[in-house]
């Protein structure tokens, strides 16, 4: 069997897998709180390992490993604001919107937000959940790209080919079995992506040990072979100018304080208090050899093909897993940033779909009670219709650049509302609404204006969303609001 069939074989075998298993998962499913949130009774460990393989999607598998690649040392501290803003909400949020998603009875990010703010919960529904699915459509479109980019490297298959065939692994599970079919299918495939971001680093370190007439022999030569720019931790930049640079990589961080709907949701549907810890242990340790392993095969990557040699960076997992394995257990391994993007893009849709129906269509058809889980499965495909046209009208966007878009307008946005939400009393429902509507509008704003190239909007968003919510929290008094 040629090289090419062998790994054919293996990855038509693990998406076969990946939908039975999907399917299975979906026949629990009967009521819209199993279908938008598991029922709110995930074990610790299902919900750590889905969070970890939504949060990482197919930028952690391509776009990190592709930025290392590119960049060198620099990447170093978008990885430390990504660690360091996991660890901070596993540890001080998620126990947090655990308790409040029971004590709300909820079943969407945005039913709690509402809820809690109920003095204008009808709008707040609409602001949140409109805001919420623009964005995604571009976030689930990154990720169609990410698997039409794997598919070409492995088997030359044309992306737009590609990404037709990732949205058909990933909607017939979704749609079926919704939130629940999706958490447990991120469990395997957060299980194939740590195991790819162990295996791959400690083999490449000993291949380019060993191997004559590399580019370098060790990470370190690599970096130092490849130029300034790679082992130092500012690139050339300098003064103002390096501080700008760790800001940019650091603003991740922000993202993570809750802002992020499809990881939150996670956190809400999430047993009791005692597997709240377990799950809180289990999602630091994944996330701190995760990222330590797609930093190194960037940096292994320069090593085995020299910098600047590939056409596109977001190719460098892929072309590393082949160079280091044979054919067949290279496509095992590959299939973890397929794996990324799927888990990623299939949590994307069900909380979108989650969102519109669950906040905007079926309280216009309250009388509609009986098919509302059709209802529900319908709109999730027609979402998914939706973010693959958008895949293909915008198939040169690096996926690193378009999932800081949605970091910034998103993340950073929500996790002011989130973090006010839980920890400032006086935060109040037209304040909410400010927020949410300045931080997306602020962030279009500053990238259409080309300023995001100075200063991220990933920082400058959370900043700007965070006054707006202070100022409008003191400026619009809470009394005599109207009835919502």
């Amino acid at each position: 069997m040629g090289n090419q069939a062998q790994m054919l074989l293996v990855v038509f075998g693990y998406f076969v897998f990946l939908i039975l298993w999907g399917l299975y998962q979906g026949r629990k499913v009967k009521t819209d709180c199993d279908y938008a949130i598991a029922g709110r009774n995930l074990p610790g460990w299902a919900a750590a390992l889905s969070e970890r393989a939504t949060g990482e999607s197919s930028w952690a598998l391509l776009g990190l490993p592709g930025m290392a690649y590119a960049t060198g040392l620099t990447e170093i501290w978008t990885a430390l604001g990504c660690v360091a803003g996991i660890i901070t909400a596993w540890a001080g949020l998620a126990w947090r919107l655990r308790d409040e998603a029971e004590k709300y009875q909820v079943n969407t990010f945005s039913e709690y937000i509402a809820k809690k703010h109920g003095e204008l919960e009808k709008w707040i529904r609409v602001v949140s959940s409109l805001t919420i699915v623009f964005f995604f459509f571009f976030y689930v479109g990154a990720q169609f790209l990410g698997g039409g980019k794997t598919l070409f490297t492995l088997f030359g298959i044309p992306a737009k080919w590609g990404m037709l065939i990732t949205a058909l692994i990933i909607v017939p599970y979704t749609i079926y079995g919704g939130f629940r079919s999706v958490v447990y299918t991120d469990v395997v495939q957060a299980l194939l992506m740590i195991i790819t971001l162990i295996v791959a680093p400690i083999v490449g370190l000993i291949v380019i040990a060993k191997t004559p007439n590399l580019f370098a022999h060790s990470i370190s030569q690599a970096l130092a072979a490849a130029g300034p720019n790679y082992h130092s931790l500012t690139g050339a930049a300098s003064g103002f100018g390096a501080g700008l640079l760790i800001m940019a990589g650091f603003s991740w961080f922000f993202g993570y304080l809750g802002g992020q709907p499809q990881l939150s949701i996670r956190f809400m549907a999430i047993k009791n208090m005692a597997q709240a810890k377990k799950a809180r242990n289990i999602g630091i340790a994944w996330t701190m050899i995760a990222y330590l392993g797609a930093l190194m095969i960037g940096w292994i990557g320069i090593a085995l093909f020299g910098p600047g040699t590939l056409t596109d960076q977001e190719h460098i997992l892929p072309m590393v897993l082949l160079k280091l394995f044979p054919p067949a257990i290279a496509a095992i391994l590959i299939t973890g940033a397929i794996a990324a993007m799927i888990s990623t893009a299939d949590s994307l849709l069900i909380l979108s779909a989650s969102e519109l129906s669950e906040n905007l269509i079926k309280p216009l058809f309250k009388k509609q009670k009986a098919n509302s889980l059709g209802q529900s499965r319908l709109i999730t495909a027609a979402l998914a219709a939706i973010a693959l046209v958008l895949a293909y009208l915008f198939p040169t966007k690096l996926i690193f650049t378009l999932v800081g878009y949605v970091w910034a307008g998103i993340g950073g946005t929500f996790s002011v509302v989130i973090l006010f939400t839980l920890f400032w009393k006086r935060y109040h429902g037209r304040a909410v609404i400010a927020t949410i509507v300045s931080g997306p509008l602020f962030t279009v704003l500053w990238s259409v204006t080309g300023m995001n190239a100075r200063i991220t909007s990933r920082l400058l968003t959370f900043f700007v969303a965070g006054a707006v919510a202070i100022f409008s929290t003191i400026a619009l008094s809470k009394k005599k609001l109207p009835a919502a």
